[in-house]
Order: C-alpha cells, then sequence, then structure tokens
C-alpha cells in the first residue's frame, strides 16, 4: 500500500480545475505499473514521487497520460508540488522549490497562496504557416487565425490565436481532421475589464483518443512565453479556461526582470488516502 492523493488544481474549489492523481513514495514501481495505474485512473495525468537523482532537486515526479510518460506537464508539476508538500516533506529553500522530471529540474515557487513553476524551454517554436490545416481541424475558416506558432514544450502543443475569447468558446473541433498535430491550444482575448485577459481551450489526440483538457499548465506557459515577448499580452495576466467544460480554471502568467515567465494556480486536496500498488 502506498499514500495516495487526489487533487484538485488551478482551482480554489474542487471540482472547478484539473484533477491529478499522485502517487507517493513509489519507489519500486516498473514503468509498467506506473504506466498501468495511469491508464486505470483514466485522468488526463497521474504522477509518481520518488527520490531524486539530481542532487540539486527536493524531489523527483514521473508523469504519466492514459498512454504515454511526459517530459513534463503544467498541473501535474503543480499538483505533485502541493501533495509533496503535505506530505511534510521540507525544501531546501522555504521559498523555492525543485522539481525533477524527463524534461530537467523544475522551478516551483510559493507564490502567495498559490504555487507557481518556471516555465521550461521551448523544443520546439516559431510560426505555423499552415493555417489551412489547423482551421480545418478546428472546424472554423483560415481568416479566423490571427496567428499560429509552436508552443512545445514536451507534450506537442501549436497555440491557435483567436480575434476574441468568444470565437474560442465556439470552436467545435473535427478531431478526424487533425493529422500531424497532437495538441492544439485555443486562445482569444476576452473584453477589457474582466478578471480574465484571456480564454483558452486545448484539444488533445492522445493515442487516438480525443478529448478536451479541462486546465493545462504546460500549454499556458508556452502561450505566455509567445504572446508576452510579442506585446500580444501584457507582463502579468490571467487566463481562464474550462468554461465549456463547467470547469473554473484560472492560470496566472507573468514575466519576472530576467524574462522568464511564471505560471501559478491555487491546488486543493480531493481525496486522500491508500493505494493497493
Amino acid at each position: 500500500m502506498r499514500t495516495f492523493s487526489q487533487v484538485d488544481v488551478f482551482t480554489d474549489e474542487f471540482t472547478k480545475g484539473n484533477a491529478l492523481a499522485v502517487v507517493h513514495d513509489a519507489e519500486g514501481l516498473t514503468t509498467e505499473e506506473m504506466a498501468a495505474f495511469a491508464n486505470w485512473t483514466n485522468l488526463a495525468e497521474t504522477t509518481f514521487l520518488l527520490p531524486p537523482a539530481n542532487p540539486a532537486a527536493d524531489y523527483r515526479v514521473r508523469i504519466f497520460t492514459v498512454s504515454r510518460e511526459l517530459p513534463f506537464a503544467g498541473h501535474p508539476t503543480l499538483g505533485s508540488a502541493h501533495a509533496w508538500l503535505a506530505a511534510g516533506h521540507t525544501p531546501r529553500d522555504p521559498v523555492l522549490l525543485v522539481q525533477e522530471c524527463g524534461a530537467g529540474l523544475v522551478e516551483v515557487r510559493r507564490d502567495g497562496s498559490r504555487l507557481a513553476f518556471a516555465a521550461p524551454p521551448l523544443v520546439r517554436s516559431g510560426p505555423v504557416e499552415d493555417h489551412a490545416a489547423l482551421a480545418t481541424a478546428l472546424a472554423i475558416t483560415p481568416e479566423e487565425i490571427a496567428g499560429a506558432q509552436w508552443a512545445d514544450n514536451g507534450p506537442g502543443w501549436v497555440a491557435v490565436l483567436l480575434h476574441s475569447a468568444e470565437a474560442v468558446l465556439a470552436v467545435e473541433p473535427d478531431h478526424a481532421r487533425f493529422g500531424e498535430f497532437t495538441g492544439i491550444g485555443v486562445i482569444g482575448p476576452h473584453r477589457d475589464g474582466g478578471e480574465a485577459a484571456f480564454e483558452v481551450r486545448a484539444f488533445i489526440n492522445e493515442g487516438g483518443r480525443y478529448e478536451e483538457d479541462p486546465v493545462t499548465g504546460s500549454l499556458n506557459a508556452s502561450i505566455a512565453q509567445w504572446l508576452i515577448p510579442a506585446g500580444i499580452a501584457q507582463r502579468q495576466y490571467v487566463a481562464a479556461q474550462g468554461t465549456r467544460l463547467g470547469r473554473r480554471g484560472r492560470i496566472h502568467l507573468s514575466q519576472a526582470d530576467d524574462g522568464q515567465i511564471w505560471v501559478g494556480g491555487n491546488t486543493v486536496f480531493g481525496i486522500t488516502g491508500q493505494v493497493a500498488l
């Protein structure tokens, strides 16, 4: 038996964010056992907490979807850090945790009542010229696309900017026509004066299983790495995600003076107990 947590990430109200399963003290589990349990939970991601291999890290995490292991993902990073701290662990630095994952070392800082992770470098960036293919996948016209960029920090994201939040919420993608795209993130600005500056949706092709992710840290991280330097977004803004799914995800994005993008959000416990692994 191992300690188990299920947490809700990017929300301060349980059931309104994105759920994450966390297995504590996962030493001794094989990759196959981890993958099988992640498939069984049927959540977007399941993580396994391990002692760090890198002496600079506080802990190590392995991140699995229902069908593959990821080198990095955003809501699993914040949820895992929250679970690790709540289990009574103490980081070397009282303000900053260092997580080891497949993508390397990721810093997670305490940001008031929230946690925030440092957005990792993109592994693929730059404009996507074929707006027609993206429009086909999203079942919109190319003219509705204000811009598109590869925004891949591990999961394979391409980000598509539309002209408004209303246009984002109206998208009904044609999953059968995603082609090479494994993950398409769509973003559009809200009218001035609201709580959120942008509305975000994330459409995923997960091994032939198509779904919309409720709230997505990695996508929002890479979107901010595009929009803030380009002057499309302010250096600090809030993104809303999950609206069409009945969720109320809120992602807090900011750029530090050194250019580092930080991605923050609240995390709350939903389930704690033991798992037979």
